[in-house]
């Protein structure tokens, strides 16, 4: 039985760059570019009008740039998921990108392969970051922590699943947090669906940030 394409929206600033990225992924199995956009809000009403699955956002645009952009395509179509460009592995937007409800981030630099795999990655739900880049973002992000963080909020976790999310936060797989932990990959998958449901989280990726503000990692 033949799967759905993923419907995808490329949104960058710069036309010759978002029509590369474009013709890289109509040429990728499995997924479908569904329209361009030039800014966030483009990008939003396209997620909308032609039910992108995903977003792929550049994060510098000019009008509405990418973390606007996030937010507005959230509004428009709650379950479409973003996947934002960088030119950078850590640049200052990233992690307000992520609390915007990205689904993760991609360099600009990623080969074609990796980034139509990176697009399939966010359509099933998966977490998108490398631990390596995740690793970088929790030391810079712990240097200047919010102000009110709220650890009890992860009080309603059994300790389990606190292990589990101490382990997503560090960028692990379901397959690789069940050889740490000792768990089946399907007990893992149990624990992550209970956690977003107990913390009234989106995606995996909110969990993660929750945890840095939390102080769990």
């Amino acid at each position: 039985m033949s799967t759905a394409p993923v419907r995808t929206v490329v949104a960058d600033d710069q036309d010759l760059i978002r029509a590369g990225i474009a013709a890289v992924l109509e040429a990728a199995d499995g997924i479908e570019v569904v329209g361009e956009a030039a800014d966030g809000r483009a990008a939003a009403a396209l997620a909308r009008e032609r039910a992108a699955d995903v977003v792929l956002m550049d994060v510098q645009m000019p009008g509405l740039d990418g973390i606007a952009g996030i937010e507005a395509v959230v509004r428009a179509r709650p379950e479409t998921r973003v996947l934002m460009l960088t030119m950078f592995d850590l640049d200052e937007y990233v992690f307000g990108a992520l609390r915007a409800g990205a689904s993760g981030f991609l360099l600009k630099t990623t080969p074609p392969d990796e980034l139509a795999a990176a697009i399939r990655a966010v359509h099933r739900g998966d977490l998108l970051f490398s631990p390596a880049v995740t690793r970088r973002l929790v030391e810079t992000y712990v240097r200047r922590p919010p102000a009110g963080a709220v650890p009890e909020a992860l009080s309603v976790l059994t300790p389990r699943e606190t292990d589990v999310l101490r382990s997503m936060a560090r960028g692990l797989s379901n397959a690789e947090i069940g050889r740490e932990l000792y768990l089946g990959e399907a007990t893992v998958k149990t624990h992550v669906t209970r956690i977003l449901g107990k913390l009234g989280l989106r995606d995996r990726v909110q969990a993660v940030v929750l945890a840095y503000e939390s102080g769990l990692v």
